[in-house]
């Protein structure tokens, strides 16, 4: 028999109730642990720990940079026992003054690039320290504002909260991804928020319109322009959520476009990239030359010649801000976690206030830590008093007696801090002296503190102390608006038909259905080279900048850019790699020319229309149903309308027959099966006996060019009589050895 398990003393637990509580404490480590700042510092926790180690190592602002290892060995060892390199990236992130609107931290070596926020060197080899703007985040650490907790091992303490003195979370932003929850909270510009500050604490209930008259919006470390509406804006800073467009700044020097700025956390040299494709791809004309001159005195300097100085600038650059990322749309979802330890979505009134409220706790603090300081050193200093005011029975019972301090107290009525003080005096403060300092530092404290129990107890006074201070700071630490905020039109990509070069071109078809443009009206399409076994289907004249369409045999029309199709120096490429024509499907045809231009379609059961070019287009890949042909059958090669009013359309079966009838008995239509060219019995057509072969459209007093397998024949106006008639008559069979007809057309 096989033992049994003993779980006596074994708690059990559902598998379901273990990973559901085992997943909700990953969340929630992760969400208030990791991902989401908090609202009084605006850091993360690894963020608020390096900071701190950084303060321990004595890196402030003005002493020598230490090595980036060092830092990073002394946050993993003692606070965040985490990745190096997360770590070393997270501080890295705090250095560079592409990502973060005020440095914490100042850096020396390589910290990366706008053009690759992450090629910063080995933390070996780099160098750090605190920037100016650290105090505020860190000035008033050793001032009894924060709480202390254990580290991860409980052999150090770090603070819960750096006791900022200025709202870090908005003037930096911050982004993170946690368990269900993320957030993108924007940067902003200090002097305006400082203003905000100041009109929310004299006016609790101001509205969003309110204190936007002093935050106008985000202001983001590169630059360049908020484009999106006031509206939208507004919206944000109500809801907590929105999106909002940044757009590149350029200007104009000598003739050429030079950009100035990025949106935030965009690449100059992938900018570049995506123009120069275009350029490639000929899909952009309208430039001339590109160039990057971006050097240390113009960190942004990308120019682009345009071709001549008729290029409307302005079009140019919509169309580049739409189809590049010269223009860039920012998600804003401001979730952060409160004072009350939970997560939440907050708007700017929410986390102004809330930051307010942490600031007069934290100025309580500071104000009631340093009272309880002076209140113990008059305790001392009244002792002191007594002593210098009896030295001679102090130093008499110091010198009798064996135990003097019990003495002291009792007979001068001293504390224990007190009598220590007193026996802790050295001779050379027992002079006169010394009385009168003693005196005058009782004096002086117990001005100052009157003047803090005056601000405990006046909530005006605590009022005029935070706005005080935070004027201070945004003086001393504020900088002018990078990003300017004016509303723009969307940017409209130009149509691509404009930005392609208008040269003459000739589309040609293939057999197998690959399809080439080559240059020019000259070409004969007989003469260029095919793949083994595929050979000359169909051509079409037309311009580069119009757009090829091709027929398939069940009827259905593709339409791509005729500037896009390989050139004629090659074979083509093959029409089923462009586009997704139903299984079996073979193209029959093409077709280009202007919007108004008219072809005839047809299938090889006799019926067809006449249909105009911009009814027909489509940018699907499925194409777009055009004409309907019936089973089994196959739509037939599209032929061109002359630009004539007195047209012949001519219509040629398997067996022979020819038809010539007015073009004004056919329909003009978008889309159907038509109307009968030609009369082939039903019988005849679906036992595959008699088909519609080819067909042509003559102009008036022109020829039509007939031609079988190895030869041809040009019928010239006059001989059109003996097949002329009515639309949908059986026709004239042609002479014998004429009658198995490959081809019809104008000549």
């Amino acid at each position: 028999m096989q033992n049994q398990l003993n779980l006596e003393g074994v708690e059990q637990l559902a598998l379901k109730e273990y990973t559901e509580k085992a997943y909700l404490d990953y969340s929630m480590y992760v969400i208030l642990d990791r991902a989401l700042p908090q609202i009084g510092d605006g850091l993360k926790p690894v963020q608020r720990r390096i900071i701190f180690a950084m303060s321990e190592l004595g890196l402030s602002a003005g002493q020598k940079p230490k090595k980036s290892a060092r830092t990073v060995g002394d946050v993993i060892g003692k606070y965040h026992p985490h990745g190096d390199s997360a770590c070393y990236e997270a501080m890295v992130l705090m250095a560079q003054n592409f990502s973060y609107r005020y440095n914490i931290i100042d850096g020396q070596g390589n910290f990366g690039s706008t053009d690759d926020p992450k090629s910063f060197a080995a933390m070996r080899y780099t160098e750090s320290r605190l920037m100016p703007y650290a105090k505020s985040l860190l000035s008033e650490l050793a001032l009894g504002t924060v709480d202390w907790v254990p580290n991860f091992d409980g052999t150090l303490d770090e603070p819960v909260v750096l006791p900022a003195r200025l709202p870090n979370l908005l003037l930096n932003g911050t982004t993170g991804i946690a368990v269900g929850l993320s957030t993108d909270i924007p940067p902003h510009n200090l002097r305006e928020v400082a203003a905000a500050l100041v009109h929310l604490i004299d006016d609790p209930d101001a509205t969003v319109a309110q204190l936007m008259k002093h935050i106008k919006g985000p202001d983001f470390p590169t630059g360049g322009e908020l484009v999106s509406p006031r509206s939208d804006i507004r919206q944000m800073y109500q809801t907590g959520n929105g999106t909002l467009r940044l757009r590149a700044s350029y200007k104009q020097e000598n003739g050429d476009i030079v950009i100035t700025s990025l949106p935030y956390q965009i690449s100059g040299s992938k900018v570049l990239e995506q123009i120069a494709a275009q350029m490639r791809n000929k899909k952009l004309p309208l430039v001339e030359d590109l160039r990057d001159e971006s050097d240390h005195e113009e960190p942004i300097r990308l120019v682009i010649t345009p071709k001549s100085k008729k290029v409307d600038v302005e079009e140019l650059m919509s169309h580049l801000f739409s189809t590049t990322s010269l223009e860039r749309t920012v998600r804003i979802n401001m979730n952060i976690v409160g004072l009350d330890g939970r997560p939440r979505t907050f708007n700017l009134i929410e986390i102004l206030s809330e930051w307010i409220q942490f600031r007069k706790a934290t100025v309580k603090r500071r104000l009631q830590h340093r009272l309880q300081i002076v209140n113990d050193r008059l305790h001392i200093l009244d002792g002191l008093l007594i002593a210098y005011l009896n030295i001679d029975e102090v130093i008499r019972i110091i010198r009798k007696e064996d135990e003097p301090k019990p003495v002291l107290m009792k007979k001068f009525r001293l504390s224990d801090i007190q009598a220590e003080a007193i026996l802790n005096l050295r001779l050379r403060n027992l002079a006169k002296l010394e009385e009168m300092k003693i005196r005058g530092e009782q004096l002086e404290l117990s001005q100052e503190r009157a003047g803090i129990e005056q601000v405990l107890k006046s909530a005006a006074k605590l009022k005029s102390l935070i706005k005080k201070e935070i004027l201070e700071d945004a003086e001393a630490y504020g900088d002018k608006r990078r990003t300017i905020i004016v509303e723009r039109e969307a940017a409209q990509a130009l149509d691509e038909t404009l930005l392609v070069a208008v040269e003459p071109v000739t589309v040609v078809l293939s057999q197998r259905g690959w399809a080439r443009a080559a240059k020019g009206h000259d070409i004969d399409p007989l003469a260029l080279s095919y793949k083994s076994g595929d050979g000359f289907l169909a051509s079409a004249l037309g311009r580069s900048n119009q757009l090829a369409m091709f027929i398939d045999s069940t009827g259905r029309v593709y339409s791509v850019l005729a500037q896009s199709l390989s050139s004629a120096r090659g074979q083509g490429d093959p029409l089923s790699g462009m586009f997704k024509p139903p299984d079996g499907a073979e193209f029959c045809g093409a077709m280009i020319g202007e919007p108004q231009d008219r072809w005839l379609l047809a299938s090889d059961a006799g019926y067809g229309f006449v249909a105009r070019l911009e009814d027909l287009v489509s940018r699907n890949k499925a194409g777009k149903a055009v004409l309907r042909v019936p089973a089994n059958g196959k739509a037939m090669v599209p032929a061109p309308l002359p630009g004539v009013a007195e047209c012949l359309i001519a219509a040629a079966t398997s067996i022979g027959r020819l038809l010539l009838f007015e073009l004004d008995e056919l329909p003009e239509l978008a889309k159907g099966k038509g109307n009968k060219l030609i009369n082939i019995p039903s019988k005849k057509y679906q036992s595959g006996e008699e088909k519609l072969v080819a067909i042509a459209v003559v102009p008036e007093d022109g020829n039509l060019l007939l031609q079988t397998e190895g030869r041809s024949m040009t019928l010239k106006w006059n001989d059109l009589d003996d097949y002329y008639g009515e639309r949908a008559l059986r026709g004239s069979l042609l002479p014998k050895g004429w009658r198995k007809v490959t081809r019809l057309s104008a000549a």
